[in-house]
């Protein structure tokens, strides 16, 4: 586990940084009356989740591998931290859907139907916590290893 500190720690971090995102997005109303707008500005959390990379994959090398990291290294370091975050997200997703925002899933079956973009069956079954915990672990990890293979290539060092 020593050896995993720093991605341990980053995946924490990852996912304290998806909750309070999430407390933005309620705050902002993209979760009920721009509920509408929710599917474009959700996507502002991936320069945050960048950052998060960057910022874990430099202290990774500076402090875990002595200044030093191949890509191989951070990819690797990348990978990890992304199976702890999509471990994770059931937990995030648990606590957005049940304490942040309960009313997102109604809210969003509403808007799809009401805008013709789902039917009512379609959009109960896309719109519910089981779907988004399984989008959330999946889409955690795909998303982290094409970040972690990104990032690597400009903070490795020789």
């Amino acid at each position: 586990m020593k050896n995993f500190k720093t991605e341990i720690k980053w995946a924490i971090i990852f996912t304290i940084a998806g909750l309070l995102w999430m407390v933005l997005e309620k705050a902002l109303g993209w979760h009920d009356v721009h509920i509408d707008k929710h599917p474009i500005y959700t996507n502002f959390f991936a320069l945050i989740a960048i950052a998060i990379f960057v910022f874990a994959l430099i202290e990774k090398r500076n402090k875990d591998l002595s200044g030093k990291m191949t890509w191989v290294q951070g990819f690797v370091s990348g990978i990890i931290i992304s199976v702890i975050v999509a471990m994770l997200s059931p937990l995030s997703q648990y606590i957005t859907h049940e304490y942040i925002s309960p009313d997102y899933f109604q809210n969003a079956i509403n808007n799809t139907v009401e805008n013709e973009i789902m039917t009512q069956e379609s959009a109960e079954s896309f719109f519910n916590f089981n779907s988004y915990r399984i989008q959330a672990a999946f889409g955690a990890l795909g998303a982290g290893i094409v970040t972690a293979g990104i990032v690597s290539l400009f903070v490795r060092k020789k």
